[in-house]
């Protein structure tokens, strides 16, 4: 519980981890090597650690946490145009022109939480541009979306 939660405090920002992973998370191992793989509260999948750098990798439901949790607090956040939402929910990329604010926190392949004008989550991914790009730049994908909440399997 510590490790995982330290993980997050570092990837996140200070006190993210007790709010992303609170007591009574179960975590799954790799059969073979013994290491943390995915993080679960009840039956929802909030995270996974990445066994190429050690770091997480958020599902919906532990943005969706993070997001009810702190609010406008929440880290690594981009919020994407009114009328660009069903594209991004249904798993497309989200494009450099259609990000209305973004965290200046992100970098490069840091996870990124994308909500709509509302706060309301959209999707998870990874940055391809760093906060203040997003915000600049008119061409290019700005965060390769893994998952949207219109792919959520409930």
């Amino acid at each position: 519980m510590r490790k995982i939660r330290a993980i997050a405090d570092y990837q996140f920002g200070r006190s993210v981890g007790e709010a992303l992973f609170p007591k009574g998370v179960m975590v799954t191992r790799s059969p073979r090597t013994g290491k943390i793989k995915m993080v679960y509260l009840k039956d929802m999948h909030l995270a996974t650690l990445r066994s190429s750098d050690g770091l997480i990798s958020l599902a919906l439901h532990g943005a969706e946490r993070l997001l009810r949790k702190l609010g406008e607090k929440t880290p690594l956040r981009a919020t994407v145009r009114e009328g660009f939402e069903e594209f991004i929910k249904s798993g497309r990329n989200l494009f450099a022109k259609h990000i209305l604010a973004a965290d200046q926190a992100i970098r490069p392949q840091n996870e990124v939480i994308v909500v709509d004008e509302k706060g309301r989550l959209v999707a998870v991914g990874r940055a391809v541009l760093s906060g203040e790009e997003m915000e600049c730049f008119k061409l290019g994908v700005a965060v390769k979306v893994r998952r949207g909440v219109g792919q959520l399997k409930r």
